[in-house]
């Protein structure tokens, strides 16, 4: 029994970048674009009968930036996530957009397959950022007034030494913001290599997340 695809709303103004992301999501099969829209308003309109899965959300809009419509458009289709594909790296556009709900922040250089899995992730409740954004992600959760996000209990002792030299150097990596592609590259490592010492680092630090190894990362690094 074929799985029912994931339904997605696509907001943009370039109407060649919403077609070639009709054409490149048309590829996965369980990935369904139900409708499109080039500003926050047409969306309104088309939201509450479409009711997508995930809402793909561009933040230079005609009108209003598309941070600033994420609560609208969560409202008129409730159950939808919201999910901002844009060009923008500016931290505070990132911290608004989950401020206001987001579930996810991407970049619009992110690699096709890259954006499919992001989209599965969000639709079951996951957040996704680029991996690019994880350092201003980082700064925004510890700038002053912010929570930081809760990193789960914490061993007594300082977890850190159980870490390889590698798992180290992986660990300054990810609190620098680096994807694994990059720290592949910096490391002289296989990318596959960089998943399993995440994994292993994530596994003995008692987290569940790159953002909380990159908060304590930081968090370390400003103790020593």
């Amino acid at each position: 029994m074929t799985a029912t695809p994931i339904t997605l709303f696509l907001i943009d103004d370039h109407t060649l970048l919403r077609r070639g992301l009709v054409a490149l999501l048309s590829q996965y099969g369980d990935l369904c674009v139900v409708g499109e829209a080039g500003d926050a308003a047409e969306a309104l309109r088309l939201l509450p009968q479409l009711r997508p899965d995930v809402i793909l959300l561009d933040n230079h809009l005609p009108g209003v930036r598309g941070v600033d419509a994420i609560a609208g458009l969560r409202e008129a289709s409730q159950g939808s996530r919201v999910i901002m594909l844009t060009v923008s790296e500016d931290g505070e556009d990132l911290g608004a957009a989950l401020r206001h709900g987001a579930q996810g922040y991407l970049l619009k250089t992110i690699d096709g397959d890259l954006l499919a899995q992001a989209i599965r992730r969000a639709a079951r409740g996951e957040p996704v950022v680029s991996p690019e954004m994880m350092g201003k992600l980082v700064a925004a959760f510890q700038s002053q007034g912010a929570p930081e996000p809760d990193p789960g209990p914490m061993p007594q002792e300082d977890p850190a030494p159980q870490l390889s030299p590698r798992e180290q150097e992986v660990l300054r990596e990810i609190a620098r913001g680096a994807s694994n592609k990059e720290i592949a590259r910096q490391l002289s490592i296989a990318e596959t290599t960089v998943k399993i010492h995440v994994q292993h680092i994530l596994r003995k630090l008692g987290l569940t997340s790159r953002v909380q190894a990159a908060v304590y990362a930081s968090d370390r690094q400003r103790a020593e």
